[in-house]
């Protein structure tokens, strides 16, 4: 596939095999269907395809173009994902119902009002099966309103190393909006510098966690969780441990959490 941006944002933002793994256990039952929205490139979709031959995904994305590029990624796994190109609030991707649905990355912010927000979880809570578990994640703290950059250095699989860089360009704590950019520097193959400036650029509402959990209740969800340093939740071997989450427990000082919510 090619070396472009979502080849870059998979390998720097998402852990897809993961949430795939932690979507499946926090599941009450045997869950065959997982959609993803939002889904960009559908890492999370094609994720859940490699856990069984059992399993089916749905992808849902407003951009045809990357979701033809998600069929390629599959390979032998494309005849079991089915992509649809609507937005999220189409009333046509009603039909795609699911044991679990996911909305990961922080999509939840390109909700600005709390109406937006209301209406896509009922529509969530309908496309969910009998016993179906939403996944969203969150993120917060004491710099999220801090305009500021962040970099980091991660390999590529032929060991090749690339920059990625976190750009919170403005923020509004009164108005809970920010402006968001994530660039990305790699090295050509005669060894230049090249910037892929402005790669994915998000114009967001940071949604505290009680609003969330309110808007959840107010949808009809139930038995809703916070999830904190997910990652903590795998050993050295790669098995997955997860626990009751203890509310009282503090927040990192920057935090990420995931809310599961149950219908």
């Amino acid at each position: 596939m090619p070396r472009d941006r979502f080849h870059f944002y998979e390998l720097a933002v998402t852990n897809a095999d993961m949430l795939a793994r932690f979507c499946s256990a926090l599941h009450p039952g045997a869950p065959t269907t997982l959609r993803e929205d939002f889904s960009g490139s559908a890492a999370l979709a094609r994720a859940w395809l490699t856990l069984s031959p059992s399993h089916r995904a749905i992808a849902v994305d407003h951009d045809a173009k990357v979701l033809v590029r998600a069929k390629c990624d599959a390979r032998t796994n494309a005849p079991r994902l089915r992509t649809l190109a609507k937005d999220v609030l189409d009333s046509a991707t009603n039909a795609a119902k699911a044991d679990i649905i996911a909305a990961t990355n922080f999509p939840l912010g390109y909700f600005h009002t709390r109406d937006e927000l209301l209406t896509y979880l009922r529509a969530t809570r309908r496309r969910l099966n009998r016993k179906g578990l939403f996944l969203a994640d969150l993120y917060g703290g004491a710099s999220a309103f801090e305009p500021s950059t962040t970099k980091r250095t991660f390999p590529e699989p032929d060991g090749r190393r690339f920059t990625y860089l976190w750009e919170q360009v403005d923020a509004n704590a009164v108005t809970g909006l920010v402006h968001n950019t994530i660039h990305f520097q790699l090295k050509d193959t005669k060894g230049r510098t090249k910037t892929i400036r402005n790669a994915f650029t998000y114009h967001w509402r940071l949604w505290s966690i009680p609003e969330l959990t309110d808007a959840l209740h107010d949808a009809g969800f139930r038995d809703i969780e916070c999830h904190q340093r997910l990652g903590d939740a795998i050993d050295a071997d790669g098995n997955l441990y997860i626990s009751k989450p203890d509310p009282e427990e503090p927040l990192d000082r920057d935090w990420v959490v995931y809310v599961v919510a149950r219908a």
